[in-house]
């Protein structure tokens, strides 16, 4: 959920990777689910794990659970990190009736943490201007679902 919310809030500005520490090489079904509600196509996605990336030129690492982070530190040691802890939807979050709402919290977790996330790194690519083209966007690589599955 983490690929496809960057994806949407950032646009082209940054190219999204998203991996896993234990990868089960599909997407949840309920992730799918309600990644659609909002629009966003993740029937094709499958879940990597993080050594594919190692080689890659990312800059930025953003782990969205505490295992996560112990990995990232270590494997991409030049890259910019932030981090924010979300519970694993697919174990039924505190206060969640259904795996289904689980999902459905963590979405809204996630989202606006990405989206001004996005907007801040937009911002601070072109200060000045209120919509700057295409071509003043300076492109980053983020990794930002490296997360461990149960």
């Amino acid at each position: 959920m983490a690929e496809g919310l960057l994806r949407q809030a950032a646009d082209d500005l940054i190219k999204v990777y998203s991996a896993g520490i234990n990868p089960v090489g599909y997407v949840h079904p309920l992730a799918i689910e309600v990644m659609e509600k909002i629009g966003i196509d993740m029937s094709t996605h499958t879940s990597k794990r993080y050594e594919k990336f190692i080689n890659a030129e990312i800059d930025i690492v953003i782990t969205v659970c505490d295992e996560a982070k112990e990995a990232a530190n270590h494997l991409f040691e030049d890259a910019r990190h932030f981090q924010w802890s979300f519970e694993n939807p697919s174990k039924v979050a505190h206060g969640c009736e259904t795996i289904l709402d689980a999902f459905r919290l963590t979405r809204g977790e996630i989202a606006p943490i990405f989206q001004a996330f996005a907007a801040g790194y937009t911002q601070a690519q072109n200060p000045v201007a209120a919509a700057p083209t295409h071509s003043e966007y300076t492109k980053i690589h983020a990794l930002p679902a490296i997360h461990a599955l149960p």
